[in-house]
């Protein structure tokens, strides 16, 4: 059976999911804990059918041996013709505002943004490399994170910065970017009546962000240049004062890939926390400083909420995504609870459900838990860029 094959990888996971052309999904698989606590999990339309640790992926190659492993996986539980390839590629810089069909000169060119973004691009890339030689012959698109916030206004892309600086790209770009466009597209389904007013977006993970949206189109983001700005996450530190990198480097005689691994890869709630990057351990533990890691992340979404509330002069949708925004009803009541002057009244049995509609039905902002699906997403682009021709 004819099939796309859809790629996305993270920095500790790899999700790929089979799609019938016309549409439905046929297939999903991930492994997680990578590199070196992996596990695999296959299912086939909802019925799972493989789930087991994968000792053998770790270590320098995980891409390699983590996508042999799905592609195995895939071949053992169906005939799956693939003919073409969607990945998910963080960052497309100033030059992609859609997706784009893969070739060399393009390949150069997202190299050059590894730095960027480099708990994903380098992963991003590696697989795009793997899949040409493990699925030889096949078209590669790479649908990218930042493309969909290519339309905010002016002023939200720029910095205070010289211009020239502006010119060669240092702007806020914005990011989960394949995400926000699948919610748009449910939201369009569930809200007919509201969804092109001012809705903000949620995308809660490991990696965190939050959108403004009006007539369907970004207006804000709560990330910038870099995936590390924002609200704070897993392991990346969010919103930072940049005299904070001078002391750094100046009395901590740090340099760049010093910052770059405490910034990207020791902060965030796994740095306040001194436990976990993992909100479901912090949950769990009884220790202060897991408490705090929460506390922390609530307070920073309600202060982005109001930011993101005031350049869209009101608002009239509130959607949580992302494995944390869909699955915390605690940290979404505590937002809601801080955010009821924007006349938002949370259903707490509808809350506790954490599917649908969740505020009250006196509520005068409809909140909504959606899932994230980047997958369908990427499918929806390479429709779309096959169409094109």
């Amino acid at each position: 059976m004819q099939a796309w094959l859809t790629v996305n990888a993270g920095s500790s996971s790899l999700k790929c999911a089979l799609f019938d052309p016309q549409g439905p999904c046929l297939a999903r698989g991930k492994v997680s804990g990578l590199p070196d606590a992996a596990q695999l999990s296959w299912q086939v339309g909802n019925q799972p059918v493989c789930r087991q640790a994968l000792p053998e992926v770790a270590g320098p190659n995980w891409q390699s041996a983590a996508l042999a492993a799905l592609l195995h996986c895939l071949h053992s539980t169906g005939d799956w013709q693939i003919s073409a390839i969607a990945h998910r590629v963080v960052h497309g810089g100033m030059r992609y505002a859609q997706a784009q069909w893969l070739d060399d000169a393009c390949l150069g060119y997202l190299r050059s943004l590894e730095s960027l973004a480099p708990l994903h691009q380098p992963y991003n890339l590696a697989l795009i490399e793997q899949c040409a030689v493990q699925l030889p012959g096949r078209r590669q698109l790479a649908c990218f994170d930042t493309a969909f916030h290519q339309q905010m206004p002016a002023l939200a892309r720029e910095y205070a910065l010289p211009r020239a600086l502006s010119e060669a790209g240092v702007l806020r770009y914005g990011f989960h970017g394949l995400s926000y466009a699948g919610l748009r597209s449910r939201l369009a389904e569930l809200e007919p009546q509201r969804h092109l007013g001012r809705v903000v977006m949620a995308h809660l993970g490991s990696g965190a962000s939050m959108c403004a949206m009006r007539n369907g189109v970004s207006q804000a983001s709560s990330m910038g240049f870099s995936a590390l700005d924002g609200l704070p996450m897993g392991t990346r530190c969010g919103q930072l004062d940049p005299g904070v990198l001078l002391y750094l480097m100046r009395e901590r005689g740090m340099d760049a890939d010093a910052l770059e691994q405490l910034l990207y890869r020791e902060s965030g709630w796994l740095g306040v926390s001194g436990l976990s990057s993992d909100m479901r351990t912090l949950r769990a533990s009884s220790e202060p400083a897991a408490r705090q890691a929460i506390d922390l992340l609530a307070y920073r979404l309600q202060r982005e909420l109001g930011s993101l509330v005031g350049a869209l002069g009101g608002l009239d949708l509130l959607v949580f995504s992302g494995g944390v925004g869909e699955h915390d009803a605690a940290l979404r009541a505590q937002l809601c609870q801080a955010s009821q002057w924007l006349g938002i009244r949370l259903d707490e049995q509808r809350n506790q459900a954490g599917t649908g509609l969740i505020s009250h039905p006196e509520s005068a902002v409809g909140v909504w838990v959606i899932a994230s699906d980047e997958e369908a997403q990427m499918a929806r682009e390479l429709r779309q860029a096959l169409a094109a021709g």
